[in-house]
């Protein structure tokens, strides 16, 4: 069990977090270049809440470059259970955001048409950013389950 894809102090771990940051830092990026988000308030959410994913999944991602370099073994129960809970909350924290961005879509374009009344909202551009955010969520919630799966095998 202790051999699992994405372990901390790998490559897999490594290559795992450095897609949780970049992703959401796209989405940090897509969201702050469109006029008029933060005035929305599942918007500024979404950008909270990456801005914390991005900076748990990169301070995890130098830690992971720290061990490799070092050849250092980060599989004990402490650091794994600080991993565990820091991941799961990033990732709760990720959701929420992501399905609250998309509700404000789904209100903005199916429900009242706003995105088709008034051209002046980038509406691709809160869609492009909210999508960012849900492929960050899926790394983060799938570093939080080997994170799980590796603190259950201690």
């Amino acid at each position: 069990m202790r051999e699992l894809v994405g372990r901390p102090g790998t490559w897999g771990g490594l290559w795992l977090r450095l897609g949780q940051a970049a992703l959401a830092a796209a989405s940090i990026a897509v969201m702050a270049s469109a006029n008029g988000f933060a005035g929305y308030t599942a918007f500024c959410y979404l950008i909270a809440s990456m801005g914390l994913q991005a900076l748990w999944s990169l301070g995890l991602a130098c830690l992971d470059g720290y061990a490799l370099k070092v050849k250092r073994d980060l599989n004990n129960a402490v650091l794994v259970s600080l991993f565990v809970v820091g991941d799961w909350v990033t990732a709760i924290l990720s959701f929420a955001a992501s399905c609250s961005a998309a509700g404000v879509i789904v209100l903005f374009e199916k429900d009242i048409s706003f995105c088709r009344r008034y051209y002046e909202l980038p509406c691709g551009r809160y869609q492009l950013a909210t999508a960012f955010a849900f492929l960050s969520w899926a790394l983060s919630a799938t570093s939080a389950v080997i994170m799980f799966w590796l603190l259950a095998s201690f």
